[in-house]
């Protein structure tokens, strides 16, 4: 009798390959003889142990998603914990104005937020978390940040479930001056450019270095684009330091409007850059100095100044009261000035 011949099928089920093998058999009762072959399995996909991966894992804890709510807005952002009794830095622009604030953490939980301070100046802001202790994000510096250097953001994305997430990238450039998209807000000075993606939702988080400081707290106020930026973690610091000891931030005046002297003047007056003064404040110190419009700025306290945005962080580094030696270039001349600084109006 014949048997089955000549038919062979394959199946494979969880790593075990089945044959079916037909063959001829005097018996009068065929048979399928089975055979079970195991095929050599692949180890379970794990992820490896990396500076990355535990970096993420250090951070994630630190990063808190907070939902605003305002008279004519409703929003959602992040902030980086630095305290652990609570303390969050975030952007002005998120929270200003806000009349009722909550966090979600990295595990879910809600909690109601206090709005401690915003400075519109530097798009820095803290709020306070109500209850325990909490994890908190290592602050580094961006004193010695380079272009070129690798670094990772992290947020929470809007609308996306499971937590924080990272991004990474590298520090496109530094000084960078944006414009943030409210008409009626100061350009912001002195800011790091990355290409790392801040999607929306993750702007008040943080921007890492390679081994997981925060040199910056993102921001999406100058609007969208291949490039996002970050408040170098040195000003923000200071000034939520400040915020929390009094409720506001003093930012010395010099009480001019002003702008990049443009490459036909500086050509004209041998220059390489400065800050064109446009106009001078009535009662200002520059003006008592003897600052006028035209003047060319190129030197404040000793220290170069190539545009407005560099002047503007070298006021930061004065207090009210005190005097400095401004260079000026007028025509073609060069002079010094002795202005006395004050603090800046909330009018100016």
């Amino acid at each position: 009798m014949v048997g089955i011949s000549a038919l062979i099928a394959g199946v494979v089920s969880a790593g075990v390959v089945v044959a079916l093998v037909g063959r001829r058999d005097p018996s009068p009762s065929s048979a399928l003889v089975v055979e079970r072959q195991l095929e050599r399995r692949r180890p379970a996909s794990t992820v490896s142990t990396s500076p990355v991966v535990d970096m993420a894992e250090r951070m994630r804890p630190a990063i808190v998603q907070l939902k605003v709510e305002a008279d004519d807005r409703s929003g959602a952002g992040s902030g980086v914990v630095f305290r652990s009794d609570g303390h969050v830095l975030t952007n002005a622009h998120l929270v200003k104005g806000a009349t009722a604030i909550t966090a979600v953490t990295s595990g879910g939980q809600v909690l109601a937020v206090r709005l401690v301070g915003v400075d519109p100046e530097t798009d820095t802001a803290v709020v306070k978390l109500e209850g325990g202790r909490f994890p908190v994000a290592t602050l580094g510096s961006a004193v010695d940040v380079r272009v070129g250097q690798t670094v990772y953001a992290m947020g929470f994305p809007l609308g996306a479930a499971g937590g924080p997430s990272m991004t990474g990238g590298i520090v496109s450039a530094l000084h960078r001056e944006v414009q943030p998209q409210a008409a009626d807000a100061d350009p912001l000075a002195d800011m790091i450019q990355t290409d790392a993606p801040i999607v929306a939702g993750s702007s008040g988080g943080a921007l890492l270095d390679g081994n997981g400081a925060v040199i910056g707290i993102t921001t999406t106020a100058g609007g969208g684009g291949s490039f996002a930026f970050a408040t170098a973690i040195d000003v923000a610091h200071s000034v939520a330091e400040e915020l929390i000891l009094t409720g506001r931030v003093v930012h010395t005046w010099l009480g001019i409007e002003g702008a990049d002297i443009d490459a036909t003047t500086a050509n004209d007056l041998d220059l390489e850059g400065g800050a064109m003064v446009a106009s001078v404040k009535p009662g200002s110190p520059a003006e008592s100095g003897g600052l006028a419009a035209r003047d060319v700025i190129v030197v404040f306290d000793g220290r170069r100044v190539q545009s407005m945005g560099e002047l503007v962080v070298a006021l930061r580094s004065f207090d009210p009261g005190d005097t400095v030696g401004v260079e000026v270039v007028r025509g073609s001349q060069r002079r010094t000035l002795a202005v006395t600084l004050v603090e800046r109006p909330t009018t100016s």
